[in-house]
């Protein structure tokens, strides 16, 4: 490991940091993409995580790719079409589809400028908070390529069609009460509370049965690709598992009993 992504851990919920503050934190490297997506399998495996956080040190949440290494062509970014094609592959798509498909809740706190991939990292996360001073470009065009990180299949599911083109045709970046407005981001902050905001909304997330939260998660990734059937074919098998748990019995107790459920994710 580099300490390119740091991660701590406390009360169920992870903090995961970007760390290369001095190119704001690009995630095109090998040994980055390598660490987000061991990451995204750890969080899959802990049991005891019920919620994480990602974020960017520095001012900068992430710059997507590393502008020297398109420069100089390394990296993914160097040989053929074909080598640059299984770069893509084994690289930031990769990422991609580690963080859509991780099981816990994913909130992004977006501390800074997020251009590229590091815009389409925040779409992939569940919950986007942003700092007053946070930036979102969909700007591939901008250094002459394309999304290639799956940007162009999360941005119009997030901000709808009209708008992804925007962004994307035109690379302008969006203030974050734009993003606001449009829907891209839930909570816009001051770069003083960001963490604190993210990390309370991770707790009333944290707070809830663990195993309940990540089917919860799951039917709704389900939900973006599957007909309405085959969505409620699914929820009555994970509603006939979880009516079985310790975890399903304690909330209701809980709720009638009008205290705090305690919870163990069994």
């Amino acid at each position: 490991m580099t300490d390119k992504l740091l991660i701590t851990q406390a009360d169920g919920i992870a903090t995961l940091t970007l760390n290369m503050p001095e190119l704001r934190n690009p995630i095109t490297d090998a040994d980055m993409v390598d660490e987000i997506c061991a990451a995204m399998e750890w969080l899959n495996r802990d049991h005891s995580v019920r919620c994480a956080i990602l974020t960017g040190a520095g001012k900068a949440f992430s710059s997507g790719g590393n502008l020297k290494h398109m420069r100089d062509k390394e990296g993914i970014f160097g040989g053929d079409a074909i080598t640059v094609r299984n770069g893509y592959r084994a690289g930031i798509q990769r990422v991609a589809k580690a963080v859509w498909s991780v099981e816990v809740p994913l909130i992004a706190a977006v501390n800074g400028p997020a251009y590229g991939a590091g815009c389409d990292l925040t779409l992939f996360c569940d919950i986007r908070i942003a700092s007053e001073t946070a930036v979102f470009a969909e700007n591939f065009v901008n250094v002459g390529i394309i999304s290639g990180d799956g940007g162009a299949w999360i941005l119009p599911r997030q901000v709808g069609l009209s708008r992804a083109a925007e962004m994307a045709f035109t690379a302008d970046p969006i203030d974050a009460q734009t993003a606001l407005a449009w829907g891209l981001v839930s909570q816009v902050t001051s770069p003083d509370t960001l963490l604190d905001t993210a990390m309370d909304l991770a707790r009333r997330i944290a707070r809830n049965p663990p195993r309940q939260l990540r089917l919860t998660k799951r039917l709704m990734r389900e939900g973006t690709v599957s007909s309405l059937e085959q969505i409620l074919e699914l929820s009555a098998a994970y509603q006939g598992a979880v009516h079985q748990t310790a975890d399903h019995e304690e909330a209701v107790a809980a709720l009638l009993e009008r205290r705090e459920g305690k919870f163990t994710g069994t």
